[in-house]
């Protein structure tokens, strides 16, 4: 149960964004439901495995190029999903940083909710 919970918090913060970011686009709630599914197994499956293969640079950036790999995700989840556009790097970094931002301002309600 709070796995779905989770997906669909990630969904509405989708939602949230592509209607306040005018670069990145989602054409129905299926669809964020989807880029949520989808961005989760990204990050599980494709993400430690770049981390990996980036170490060096993202140890010479101290972390920041973390962001890049972000942005990869994001922009594989675009070319994976249709119905679901990020216009560029940048686009998908500032996607990237405003959908960690929301979701963890989303969960902590969901924790918050638990604890009652």
């Amino acid at each position: 149960m709070k796995l779905i919970l989770r997906v669909l918090l990630s969904a509405l913060a989708v939602v949230i964004l592509s209607k306040i970011l005018p670069h990145v686009f989602v054409d129905s709630y299926m669809t964020a439901i989807i880029v949520a599914i989808v961005l989760s197994l990204l990050n599980f499956i494709v993400k430690p495995i770049l981390v990996i293969l980036t170490l060096p640079v993202t140890i010479l950036t101290l972390g920041l190029f973390l962001l890049i790999i972000n942005a990869i995700i994001i922009l594989l989840a675009d070319n994976l999903i249709d119905g679901f556009r990020v216009d560029g790097v940048l686009w998908a970094i500032l996607f990237s940083l405003l959908l960690s931002f929301l979701q963890s301002i989303l969960f902590s309600l969901l924790k918050d909710d638990e604890k009652s």
